[in-house]
């Protein structure tokens, strides 16, 4: 994997020096681009997936950060349980002493229309993609608002929504309406917790090319993404991971309850 940590200043600089951040979806795709782009750019990162083998292929994500000389924690996380994203929450502060950045990346798909989609399937899509930012945010907010501003910030929340979250998603109508809650729930947060120093973005991508193998990398797939994108290529995961980090960081403090489009101007055309 071709990552932000090979151009990385290393532990101790960087936009992110010094602070601890939650990535959860880590092990593949946006959430490793995410977590490396994090970790290259000084943060502590704590990875939070149900799997370590990415699906795109490669090392682990913790082996590609350390071998880059970066600090991560390694805590496999089931987002839909809420035990288990307690457990992350307290271990990232047992290990790194704060919370600073809370990214809830961790999703799944779905490939069906409404009278085709059953009640197991959408639950379970709900499950993780909105049950799961739900708790990420939910602890997130319980852990910041425990600490001490820094220039009257006490914490970030960057969520991954989609652009499907905002138009319809072919063939897709669980996945859908889980990213548009994604983006509600953003804008939620972000006005309920300004006052006490809570940061909540969210990040919604395009099409984004992560090399995972399924039908969202056929010929035909690509070829439709490619004729609705006004720009000449479609995404990356690190075009994604750098959006996230100026939501994370300080550049991004007057910045609160968006949605930021990364979609090489889909949504504009």
């Amino acid at each position: 994997m071709t990552d932000a940590s090979s151009r990385a200043g290393g532990p101790g600089s960087g936009r992110l020096a010094g602070k601890t951040a939650i990535v959860t979806g880590a092990a593949s795709g946006i959430g490793r681009a995410i977590a490396c782009t994090f970790a290259a750019q000084g943060a502590n990162v704590v990875l939070a997936d149900v799997r370590a083998t990415p699906r795109e292929g490669g090392e682990p994500t913790a082996a590609v950060i350390e071998a880059a000389g970066g600090a991560v924690l390694d805590h496999p996380t089931d987002v839909s349980d809420e035990s288990q994203v307690e457990s992350l929450v307290a271990a990232a502060v047992a290990r790194f002493g704060q919370l600073d950045v809370m990214v809830n990346d961790a999703a799944i798909g779905d490939s069906d229309p409404l009278l085709e989609t059953s009640l197991a399937a959408w639950e379970q899509v709900m499950a993780v993609n909105l049950r799961g930012v739900f708790l990420g945010c939910r602890e997130a907010v319980r852990q910041m608002l425990r600490q001490r501003a820094r220039d009257g910030v006490r914490g970030r929340i960057v969520n991954v929504s989609s652009q499907h979250g905002m138009v319809a998603a072919p063939g897709s109508l669980a996945y859908g309406v889980s990213k548009a809650g994604v983006v509600y729930l953003t804008r939620q947060v972000a006005a309920d917790y300004a006052a006490h120093g809570i940061v909540c973005n969210a990040v919604a991508p395009g099409k984004i090319v992560t090399g995972k193998p399924g039908s969202a990398g056929a010929p035909e797939v690509l070829a439709l993404a490619q004729s609705r994108t006004p720009w000449p290529r479609l995404g990356t995961p690190r075009d994604v991971a750098n959006a996230a980090l100026w939501l994370a960081s300080d550049e991004a403090t007057f910045v609160t309850g968006e949605n930021l489009m990364v979609d090489g101007g889909w949504m504009a055309s």
